[in-house]
C-alpha cells in the first residue's frame, strides 16, 4: 500500500479511490482458536485486539464510517455458554473502550434490536452513544442483534406508521423513501465490504445498504486481520471502477471532467 500524506488521503476519499464507509463481517474467531487448541472464547478475545487495530487504522486513513458485524440476530442459536461470553465481552468492551474512543474523537453508534439485551447492557449502550455523540471523527457502528431482513422490516413498519398517520402519502412513495427509516439512514452507504475467514457470503448483513458496495473476501481469520490486511482490501477497492449502472466510458468522462 502506498504511504499517503493526510491531504492526499482526503483527496483520494473525495475522488472515490478510498472508501468513505467500510463494513466488515469479522469471521473466523472460533477457527483461529481451534487451530491453537484454545477455547472458542479465546478467539473472540483476541478478535477484540483486531477491532482496536482496524478502528485506529480507519481513523488514520480518514475513513468516515466503519461498521462491524459483532453479533447477528441468528447468533442466539449458538451454544449458550458462547453467547454468554460474547455478551460479557460486549459489556467489557463498552466499559473499557468508550473513553478511548471519545479521546480519539470517534462517535459510537449501535444498531440492532436492543430489546433482546439485558437492561444493564442496554443502559451501557445508551450511555456510550450519548458520551460520544458530539464527536466529529470516525463513526464506529457496531451491529449487535442485527440482521439485514430485520432492518428492512423495521423500516417498512416505521414507514407504514407514517402513512397510516397521514404524515406520508402511499402514492408518493418511491424506492429511495425507505432509506430514511433504515438503521444507517444518516450515514453514507458502504463503499467496501470485507469478510474475513474465507466464507463468501453476506450472511444477512446490511442487505439494503450493500446494493452497490464493492465486495472483498479474504482467507485471513479475524484475529489475524491487521493494518496490512486492511491495506490489501483498500488497494483492491481502489483498483476497481464503480459504475453504478453507467458504462465505463461514462464514468471515465465524468472523472476527466
Amino acid at each position: 500500500m502506498t504511504n499517503y500524506q493526510e491531504a492526499e488521503i482526503q483527496d483520494l476519499v473525495l475522488s472515490g479511490q478510498l472508501p468513505r464507509h467500510v463494513a466488515i463481517i469479522m469471521d473466523g474467531n472460533g477457527r483461529w482458536a481451534r487451530k491453537r487448541n484454545l477455547p472458542r472464547f479465546a478467539g473472540h478475545r483476541f478478535g477484540l485486539e483486531s477491532v482496536r487495530k482496524i478502528v485506529s487504522e480507519c481513523a488514520k486513513r480518514n475513513v468516515e464510517v466503519l461498521t462491524l458485524f459483532a453479533f447477528s440476530s441468528e447468533n442466539w442459536k449458538r451454544p449458550q455458554k458462547e453467547v454468554g461470553v460474547l455478551m460479557d465481552l460486549f459489556m467489557t468492551a463498552l466499559k473499557q473502550e468508550v473513553k478511548k474512543l471519545h479521546k480519539n474523537n470517534v462517535r459510537l453508534k449501535i444498531v440492532g434490536g436492543r430489546e433482546a439485551f439485558k437492561p444493564k447492557l442496554q443502559a451501557l449502550i445508551q450511555d456510550a452513544e450519548d458520551f460520544t455523540q458530539e464527536n466529529t471523527g470516525l463513526t464506529l457502528v457496531i451491529a449487535a442483534n442485527y440482521g439485514g431482513r430485520w432492518d428492512i422490516m423495521q423500516a417498512m413498519k416505521r414507514m407504514m406508521e407514517d402513512v397510516m398517520s397521514e404524515q406520508r402519502s402511499m402514492d408518493s412513495l418511491g424506492v429511495g423513501d425507505l432509506d430514511q427509516y433504515m438503521s444507517l439512514s444518516e450515514l453514507p452507504e458502504p463503499d467496501l465490504f470485507i469478510r474475513t475467514g474465507g466464507e463468501q457470503r453476506i450472511s444477512n448483513f446490511l442487505l439494503w445498504q450493500l446494493a452497490y458496495t464493492e465486495l472483498y473476501f479474504t482467507e485471513t481469520l479475524w484475529p489475524d486481520f491487521d493494518e496490512s490486511e486492511l491495506a490489501k482490501a483498500i488497494d483492491s477497492f481502489s483498483s476497481r471502477q464503480r459504475r453504478f449502472g453507467r458504462t465505463g466510458e461514462q464514468v471515465e468522462q465524468v472523472a476527466g471532467a
